[in-house]
């Protein structure tokens, strides 16, 4: 069983420039505690949740947190006092969203979406097709899962490409016939021209450009492979105490930094741009496993002293190609 199988696709989103005030009702009218954030190309780059909007002020979190989480539970009007509250901070979804945003596909195993959930002690996880957004997952639909009969798996149908039904003929196929080869004498006895020549010029250069032109899509198609592999790929606490090792490795021999993982560019949403100026979000711009390196860097490192940096490592034709994130723990300059 997989996430499209359980996933919720009737979605409730906000923009990055959505109010505060705005969430607030949105979240109670819909009976939800989290929205995703999309930008207008329909990527997730942040989620908000009755959380974020109470961490928006300490004084004001000090205040509401009790009261308006009962309100949020039992699905009652919000009072006009709180809204009023709300509209007083000119704050948005981009400014209070957690991001970077942990995210599965459609074919994402429960059980993989369960542990996503338990590691990154978070409640739901959007699901994302070409990285746009399809679908979430919340832990009231892993539990559901878990209590309702689904239907048997669906049929796979022989259609244009099905080889199944395909019956090989009891003759066999018939070899081509030899080219015959014209003799030197005869081919001697031809006109030779210039503009044969120009012909066989134009000829060959289709050819290489054909050539060309599917070798370039040949590599496009293994660089969206790799992107897709890279969204799908989760990190597994035995990874992650590899990469510890490797660093602690890494220290006493005198370094000050590991190269902790390397991804294509166009794995962000926004085609490595923030990372290449830089800009403070670039965090939010990180997806799949990336996204997971930095939440669990964040959550378990950063405490400690550890730092985490983005660099673009190389510019094929000019164009960036892919990123790295370092672990640095200090002895040389950011």
């Amino acid at each position: 069983m997989d996430a499209f199988d359980v996933m919720t696709t009737a979605i409730v989103t906000v923009g990055p420039d959505s109010s505060m005030q705005a969430i607030a009702e949105l979240l109670l009218k819909h009976s939800v505690s989290a929205v995703p954030v999309v930008d207008e190309g329909g990527t997730v780059i942040g989620m908000v949740s009755e959380g974020d909007l109470l961490r928006f002020s300490e004084e004001d979190r000090k205040a509401r947190r009790d009261w308006w989480l009962s309100l949020v539970a039992e699905g009652k009007t919000l009072t006009p006092e709180f809204l009023a509250s709300l509209s007083d901070h000119r704050r948005t979804a981009r400014d209070i969203m957690s991001a970077p945003v942990v995210t599965v596909t459609e074919h994402t195993d429960v059980s993989e979406i369960g542990k996503l959930l338990t590691v990154h002690s978070i409640k739901r996880v959007p699901v994302v097709r070409d990285g746009h957004l399809v679908g979430i997952v919340s832990r009231a639909d892993l539990v559901r899962a878990l209590t309702v009969q689904f239907p048997a798996p669906r049929e796979h149908h022989g259609g244009l490409f099905d080889w199944g039904s395909h019956t090989p003929s009891q003759e066999g196929h018939a070899e081509p016939k030899a080219r015959p080869v014209e003799s030197t004498a005869l081919a001697r006895e031809k006109a030779i021209t210039a503009s044969e020549f120009r012909s066989l010029v134009e000829t060959a250069m289709s050819k290489k450009a054909a050539e060309a032109e599917a070798a370039r899509r040949a590599s496009e198609g293994n660089l969206n492979h790799m992107i897709q592999e890279a969204i799908e790929h989760h990190i597994s606490d035995e990874h992650w105490q590899d990469l510890l090792g490797l660093a602690r490795q890494a220290a006493a021999h005198g370094e000050t930094e590991l190269l902790v993982l390397r991804f294509p560019a166009k794995l962000c949403s926004d085609g490595g741009r923030s990372i290449n100026v830089p800009e403070p979000n670039w965090p939010s711009t990180l997806r799949g496993e990336a996204a997971e390196t930095y939440l669990r860097y964040e959550r378990e490192l950063k405490p400690l002293g550890f730092h985490l940096i983005a660099r673009v490592l190389d510019f094929p034709g000019g164009f960036m190609g892919d990123i790295g994130l370092f672990l640095h723990w200090g002895g040389a300059s950011l």
